[in-house]
């Protein structure tokens, strides 16, 4: 080989990686960097679920899902009918929304997506999205207890609703904004009309994003408690809907301070049963997202 043919070769660019190197180096430093907070953010979820599975599991049986609460000086009990109004009551809630918000986001998206009136709407769901839940409970509370004249799992509902309409809502209108519009206009060409584009085109290849809202919405009711303090209040017997009805999230909240160990106990298994819940709830949805992409 020539002086000439060396010095050509030691001048071609090469294209290994130098670990070395000044963008490998910060590459590196600001993936580990990335990597760490990930694993730092996750760190309270993973905590609360293993302390959650350690005091909530030493409790939990299957008793407890069909039995009542004890009093305060008796041990054994469950919270069934805790279970079963948070069941009622977020059935309820879901009955009211997700109705609601579905035809509100046919609406903004479909029929007058740049009035004024749509405009005015999208600004209120947002606010609502933020508004403290306690807020949805004063509102409950002296538009239906106070009519009513006692508490109730509808008052109950009707609460978690309010929280649950700009949740489904949005994520509907975001859904039904994501059908492709040649999907739409090749309905119309086989000469459907608007509605029948809506009912057969558009909501079916929507659903999948639209659930994910659904369950969303859900998940957030069902772990709330504020609400459910000034409507439904707390019973320790099987489900009245016309009485005070209890719920997971103020039994934990009542049972929680208790001086009493067996009500503490049942407090934590609670607990653990309604993150549970929840947990499998936002799992659900996010699958189902993913599905739809």
């Amino acid at each position: 080989m020539t002086a000439r043919q060396v010095d050509n070769e030691l001048r071609k660019p090469s294209f290994e990686k130098n670990p070395y190197e000044r963008r490998a180096l910060q590459s590196y430093v600001l993936s580990t960097l990335t990597v760490g907070m990930a694993i730092l953010a996750c760190f309270p979820l993973f905590s609360v679920i293993l302390m959650l599975l350690y005091r909530g599991g030493q409790r939990l049986a299957l008793t407890v899902f069909y039995s009542l609460p004890p009093t305060a000086f008796e041990d054994g009990g469950g919270f069934g009918n805790a279970i079963l109004g948070t069941l009622f009551m977020v059935g309820l809630a879901g009955l009211i929304s997700i109705p609601f918000g579905i035809l509100a986001a046919i609406f903004l998206a479909e029929l007058g997506p740049h009035r004024k009136l749509s405009q005015a709407a999208r600004f209120c769901a947002k606010t609502l999205t933020g508004l403290p839940s306690i807020l949805a409970g004063v509102f409950a509370y002296a538009s239906v207890v106070l009519v009513m004249g006692h508490y109730s799992a509808w008052a109950g509902g009707i609460a978690l609703s309010l929280l649950m309409i700009p949740i489904v809502m949005l994520t509907a209108e975001e859904a039904i904004k994501m059908v492709p519009r040649g999907m739409k206009e090749a309905a119309y060409g086989m000469g459907c009309t608007p509605a029948q584009a809506m009912m057969k085109v558009s909501l079916p290849v929507a659903m999948p994003g639209i659930i994910t809202g659904v369950f969303l919405a859900v998940a957030r009711a069902a772990g709330e408690t504020a609400p459910l303090l000034f409507t439904a209040l707390f019973s320790d017997y099987w489900l009245e809907v016309n009485q005070p009805t209890a719920s997971l999230a103020v039994l934990i909240y009542n049972y929680s301070g208790s001086p009493f160990a067996n009500l503490i106990e049942l407090a934590w298994s609670a607990s653990l049963v309604l993150v549970l819940l929840v947990l499998v709830l936002n799992i659900a949805s996010r699958l189902i997202g993913q599905r739809n992409k």
